[in-house]
């Protein structure tokens, strides 16, 4: 393959990666809701113990986005993870707490008990599902940083990229759109949490509150939604010429990509629909497996969002501070060989898929329920 081919193969594979993603973290979202479903100690036992089985997918898959992008996208990495570090480190603490959590919750001689590490669990469903999401709304609405490659042969301070401002990276949320991304994540991901549990769960009172619960986040979801997409589509992008490589603002740029790339249109429109499919259905019949429709659905639209945001000559983290200093997947990759050792290992990808949906129907051969969790060895 020629060295566009391979670098676009892997902006592909970080598209994948992160709308996996996106669709695991109702992990995330069912943490936020223990309290509001789980109105008894057993009633929150069987929702932790339902988001436990599924924890470390989400966990993995996080790791493996974080990593694959690093190793793909290096430029990224040093400048996002080494400017914008408070933002970082905040998901990552986000992250640990969660780890602990499921580890520690129902451990014996518990000294701070099951509530203490709940409200750890809710930290992490809240702040680090909209923390995401602020993070990705800055490959839209662009960030204070510079890139100078010829600092490299700066022997004292060999810095190519540099953070022009001292906030590390919370300035994205003093940006309106970046933070309809995050709510939207947000919510997203207590609805996938919600039908999860309706399809995984057999309790009647949680089911009966989780379909209550289902209905009054939808409502602020499809309107913070809404306003994203619709800004979106109106605003102005960063697009560079494919031949001298400049950056410029381009009006309408996001609109054009899903024009010129009709195939990411639909599927961003199937995505959508598949997600409104799930929810709508689940909130007019007893039906438990919305979560297999918006699921799926949240993967086609995360993955047009990358999609939009990386091809068609698009800078896909750009920089306002400097308009060529914006990253775009061609200026910011690892080198040939590198990207063509990593996709002969990208070869094991579905396998893995296999690996984790054949664990996953092991896992839910049925129903969680209080008389399983009695006697089951293992409890988080």
């Amino acid at each position: 393959m020629s060295y566009t081919v391979l670098q676009h193969y892997w902006w592909a594979i970080i598209s994948i990666l992160g709308s996996v993603l996106a669709f695991l973290m109702f992990v995330q979202g069912g943490q936020t809701l223990i309290y509001t479903l789980g109105k008894t100690e057993d009633e929150r036992t069987i929702i932790v113990n339902s988001l436990g089985r599924k924890w470390e997918f989400t966990f993995t898959t996080l790791v493996t986005f974080g990593g694959a992008f690093f190793a793909s996208f290096p430029l990224f990495y040093s400048t996002s993870f080494g400017g914008a570090y408070w933002v970082w480190l905040a998901i990552l603490f986000c992250f640990i707490i969660q780890a602990i959590s499921y580890e520690f919750r129902s451990k014996p001689n518990n000294v701070f008990g099951h509530k203490t590490y709940e409200v750890f669990l809710f930290i992490n469903g809240a702040l680090g599902t909209f923390l995401i999401g602020t993070a990705i709304g800055t490959f839209f609405n662009g960030s204070q940083f510079s890139v100078n490659f010829a600092n490299i042969s700066n022997t004292g301070n060999p810095v190519i990229s540099r953070w022009e401002v001292h906030s590390r990276g919370l300035e994205a949320a003093l940006n309106i759109h970046n933070l309809s991304l995050g709510i939207t994540v947000f919510f997203l991901a207590r609805i996938l949490g919600l039908l999860y549990f309706m399809n995984n769960i057999e309790n009647e009172p949680v089911l009966v509150r989780a379909r209550k619960q289902l209905l009054s986040n939808f409502i602020p979801f499809l309107a913070v939604f809404l306003f994203f997409v619709a800004w979106l589509l109106l605003k102005h992008g960063y697009g560079y010429h494919p031949e001298t490589k400049v950056v410029s603002l381009v009006k309408y740029k996001y609109l054009h990509n899903f024009i010129e790339m009709p195939l990411v249109g639909l599927l961003f429109l199937a995505g959508t629909l598949l997600v409104l499919y799930g929810i709508i259905k689940s909130l007019l019949a007893s039906y438990t497996k919305g979560i297999w429709f918006s699921g799926i659905g949240t993967v086609l639209v995360v993955f047009s969002l990358f999609a939009v945001a990386g091809y068609n000559h698009t800078a896909y983290y750009p920089s306002d501070f400097d308009l060529q200093s914006s990253l775009t997947i061609e200026n910011s990759s690892s080198s040939r060989y590198t990207l063509t050792i990593m996709s002969y290992v990208s070869l094991l990808v579905p396998f893995v898929i296999a690996y984790i949906f054949y664990a996953w129907k092991s896992i839910n051969d049925k129903k969680i329920n209080l008389d399983e969790i009695k006697e089951e060895s293992h409890v988080y």
